[in-house]
């Protein structure tokens, strides 16, 4: 019967809501052999209670148990493994789709539909199957996790990046909009970070400001990764609202995060010497926001802002 789920699965996509015990098939094995629970259990040598209790579900097949099958029943002792395996792994399944189905809500959240069209995310046969492919998206093992690995993060210091002071940004959409950077960021070869070489890339950078974006792109991308930078261009979510970010990977490896938010060179390259003076103040902490983490944030904030206008 197991067998059978898979075999369902696989040619009609059927997926069943239930899961088939091992036991079930060990009771239809020697039930077509003529053998009682009882004659199994005096040849394999287990107790009686605990092939019955193999038989209902109460009590797993061990990898010695699956040998002793095997002598006895001549069926592969690794048939067996696979029918335990399988039949737990489908009741975690099982119990991580309940879970899920509480959780649902979280999905309102999220700007899937933007997500789903920009291709960082599949579109799923349902909001299960999108809740979990939100969660492989982020990374993270359940909504739990992504509240303590990304919305509280967002009040502490750890990534710095500008934001219109205009409306209010939706969480859920600033920290799938940072996600996004991250898996890039980690596609970028970079070098280990040098400030001093760093400082020295920003002077050539300075020269494609007057380069037109097919040129400046690709040019930007190469010589900052020669520095320990990784400068990658997300495109701007709803409710995100943010032009930049900086944050780092690890010790050696910053990343700036542009979003093309105003489409201008004047936005773009301010934000981009902006971003590259958070860099450059080499605070590898993991999250503050412009405006909201007091008088540290606003220096650190002035500072980047007097580099940027500096440098253009």
């Amino acid at each position: 019967m197991a067998n059978k789920d898979l075999v369902n699965k696989k040619m009609f996509g059927f997926d069943p809501d239930y899961v088939v015990p091992p036991g079930e098939t060990l009771f239809e094995t020697i039930e077509h052999m003529g053998m009682s629970q009882a004659e199994l259990a005096d040849r394999t040598g287990r107790p009686k209670k605990t092939i019955n209790e193999i038989i209902k579900g109460k009590a797993a097949i061990t990898p010695e148990t699956a040998l002793q099958f095997e002598r006895v029943l001549g069926v592969p002792a690794s048939f067996w493994n696979n029918l335990e395996r399988n039949y737990r792994e489908k009741l975690a399944q099982l119990e991580e789709k309940k879970r899920l189905q509480e959780q649902i809500d979280w999905l309102a959240q999220f700007p899937i539909r933007s997500m789903i069209k920009l291709g960082w995310i599949k579109e799923a046969k349902d909001e299960v199957e999108q809740l979990q492919i939100l969660l492989n998206f982020f990374s993270v093992a359940s909504f739990e996790v992504w509240v303590d690995v990304w919305e509280k993060a967002l009040g502490q210091a750890k990534v710095a990046f500008r934001q219109s002071n205009a409306f209010n940004s939706n969480t859920a959409s600033v920290t799938a909009w940072l996600r996004k950077g991250q898996i890039e960021a980690q596609k970028i070869s970079c070098q280990p970070f040098s400030s001093s070489n760093f400082r020295k890339t920003l002077k050539e950078v300075r020269n494609l400001t007057i380069a037109p974006p097919e040129i400046f792109v690709d040019k930007l991308t190469q010589l900052c990764a020669s520095s320990g930078v990784a400068v990658i261009f997300v495109p701007e979510l709803p409710k995100c609202r943010i032009s930049g970010a900086t944050y780092w990977i690890n010790s050696d490896k910053a990343v700036i995060q542009l979003s093309l938010r105003y489409k201008t060179d004047d936005h773009l390259w301010f934000t981009f010497f902006h971003e590259a003076g958070h860099v450059l103040q080499n605070v590898k902490k993991e999250f503050f926001l412009e405006g909201n983490q007091g008088e540290f944030s606003s220096d650190l904030e002035d500072q980047a802002n007097i580099f940027a206008a500096e440098q253009l």
